[in-house]
């Protein structure tokens, strides 16, 4: 036991003198270095701080409520206050460090709600998880302070199409959210109207979805489609329907061209007139037209502007204008018709080089065409012009006080009847028929006197018929006293025959007049 003690020397042992640092006092460094990084994350990845008024703060809260912009967070509501005029509220929001390029003067921001229209339903994510604010990029200068929308947006920053320029003289249903459809197809809505720079027209911007704006082309037609089109003329009803949401809130269709291209594909904000109906919309547009005033007799009553004027049957120009005029000077009063021909639908042949239409249509009308009015509809009792050639017809101008040349006119069928029907009346009214009256009520006091008369005539011929029946018996008693074969007898024979003949004769007339009485003053009728 010594011996192992002895061996064992304290002064042998070496001591480690170097202090070491526990490891659990990294843990607070690890920390704290964490912290600070994310710290330094979360400043980097906050941008500005921006305000927004909005006229309610229905459905916001605090913390809560998000930004979105293509329903990717871009921040979040941080305070809701009263803004200095008590009439908005004043939205506080932290955005992130991504947003801040969106945040430029037009930048547009407004409140994602379900909402139920006319044209669908949208914002039903939010029955879940809440109302949110809405966010479109704008362009412009810096800036932190904006005004929220009160309805959001209709074109979204992700939607591809172009925007066009439609021009009209009536506004009617059109509205912002007013459904654009392409052979019952919804392709596009109108986005906003506003007046022309001259103040005599109303312009909408509309805008049209990818890829359907390929077709809007040179000769594309744009025109209201309110659902059910139902139009009186001179060519009678017509009915045309559209789809049930034009039906319910209007709606504006377009139909492209079959002469169009691809190269005619028009660009962005082209502008293209907006027709009011689907008719009008469909009519070809000549740029050549020749204007002539006609002065028409009687009453135009039926005649509107836009009727058609017709050679023969076939559309060749419209009325375009209906005055109403009086001379002072002599107290006439006229209706000046404007209308408008399109030469350009009357194919020539054997054209002449050098023949303008002024003097193609100076022409006709020296061979005899004039212009008269018809009716086109007896349902509706609209009129129209219609040209033909009247070779007798004179050419009778009247007074003319438009810069537009005069068209000779002729008087229609219905005022030739109505003229000829006032001359019959005029003579019948000349008439002395008074002192007619007078004569026939003398002429038949005089066929009731002859009447009476042939009616005792009648009679006595009845009472010469009894005696000579009576005068022929004795005359047979008589008869028979002679010898047969004598002279007496046979020539007493020969007379009672004549008298029984002239008897039969008299009856015959008496049975005649007591059946036709008449027959005394107009005579026997022709069988």
């Amino acid at each position: 036991m010594n011996s192992f003690n002895d061996s064992y020397d304290a002064t042998d042992v070496a001591l480690n003198k170097k202090s070491e640092l526990p490891l659990v006092w990294f843990l607070p460094v690890i920390a704290l270095l964490v912290s600070g990084w994310l710290i330094y994350k979360s400043h980097m990845e906050k941008g500005p701080v921006i305000t927004i008024a909005f006229p309610t703060a229905e459905g916001l809260e605090v913390d809560k409520t998000k930004i979105r912009y293509l329903d990717v967070e871009v921040g979040k509501v941080t305070a809701i206050s009263i803004n200095d005029d008590n009439k908005t509220i004043r939205v506080t929001a932290q955005m992130n460090s991504t947003a801040a390029g969106y945040l430029k003067e037009n930048t547009s921001f407004w409140v994602v709600r379900p909402q139920v229209g006319l044209g669908g339903i949208s914002g039903l994510g939010t029955l879940l998880s809440g109302p949110y604010i809405g966010m479109k990029p704008g362009n412009g200068r810096r800036q932190e302070h904006f005004t929220g929308l009160t309805t959001p947006p209709l074109l979204k920053t992700h939607v591809d199409g172009k925007q066009f320029i439609l021009e009209t003289s009536n506004l009617g249903s059109m509205r912002p959210g007013t459904p654009i459809n392409f052979h019952g197809i919804i392709v596009g809505e109108v986005l906003s109207h506003e007046l022309s720079a001259e103040a005599n027209a109303i312009r909408l911007t509309v805008f049209i979805n990818s890829p359907y704006d390929q077709f809007v082309r040179k000769n594309t037609r744009f025109w209201i489609d309110s659902g059910v089109d139902l139009s009186a003329g001179a060519d009678g009803f017509k009915v045309r329907t559209g789809p049930l949401i034009s039906l319910l809130s209007g709606g504006i269709a377009f139909r492209a061209s079959a002469q169009d291209k691809t190269t005619d594909i028009q660009p962005e904000n082209t502008l293209f007139q907006l027709y009011d109906t689907y008719e009008q919309s469909t009519q070809t547009v000549y740029k050549n037209t020749l204007k002539y005033v006609m002065y028409f007799k009687g009453s135009l009553r039926g005649l509107t502007e836009g009727a058609p004027v017709q050679l023969r049957g076939i559309p060749i120009g419209k009325v375009t204008g209906i005055n109403l005029e009086v001379d002072k000077k002599t107290m006439e009063i006229r209706v000046p018709v404007i209308v408008e021909l399109e030469p350009e639908r009357i194919k020539e042949v054997n054209s002449q080089p050098g023949v303008s239409d002024e003097d193609m249509m100076a022409r006709l009308i020296k061979k005899g065409l004039r212009a008269q009015l018809q009716t086109g509809s007896l349902l509706t009792g609209q009129l129209l012009v219609d040209l033909d050639f009247y070779p007798d017809s004179k050419i009778a101008l009247s007074d003319n006080t438009t810069p537009h040349p005069q068209f000779p006119t002729t008087a229609s069928s219905m005022d030739q009847f109505t003229q000829s029907a006032n001359i019959i009346m005029n003579k019948v009214a000349k008439l002395p028929l008074d002192k007619l009256t007078q004569d026939i009520d003398t002429t038949l006091i005089s066929l009731q006197g002859t009447s009476k008369a042939a009616t005792d005539m009648l009679k006595s011929a009845k009472g010469t018929l009894g005696n000579a029946n009576h005068t022929i018996t004795s005359a047979q008693q008589v008869l028979n006293t002679f010898e047969p074969g004598s002279t007496a007898r046979y020539e007493l024979e020969q007379l009672l025959r004549e008298l029984s003949q002239a008897a039969s004769s008299v009856r015959q007339l008496s049975d005649f007049l007591e059946q036709h009485p008449d027959s005394l003053i107009r005579g026997k009728k022709e069988e």
